[in-house]
């Protein structure tokens, strides 16, 4: 997958690629909607690309076995120890943008 690919066009290729992992279990689309417990147009439009939830994502990948693919997307947090000496306590908010001299003439 590239970079420039367009939300919609993401959700078309992970959707093959959902599809492709199905078929190599040979599983039909029916099968994998029970194993999920989603329904088979769920599953259909998941494939197609066409809008689904995040929580039919997830049981379908589940169904599949390929709930690793899901940590992946969550790297593991770590914190530097010069971070750890600077706060005591964990953020709460994000900070603004700062504004530039140019912006601030404007």
């Amino acid at each position: 997958m590239e970079n420039y690919l367009t939300a919609e066009e993401f959700e078309v290729e992970l959707g093959e690629q959902l599809r492709a992992a199905r078929l190599r279990r040979n599983l039909t689309q029916e099968e994998l909607a029970t194993r999920a417990g989603v329904s088979r147009t769920a599953v259909r439009a998941l494939e197609r690309g066409s809008g689904s939830t995040v929580q039919t994502l997830v049981r379908v990948l589940k169904a599949l076995g390929m709930q690793d693919w899901l940590k992946s997307l969550q790297p593991e947090v770590t914190v530097s120890p010069l971070q750890m000496l600077r706060s005591s306590k964990p953020r709460q908010r994000a900070r603004s943008p700062r504004r530039t001299a140019s912006a601030a003439k404007a």
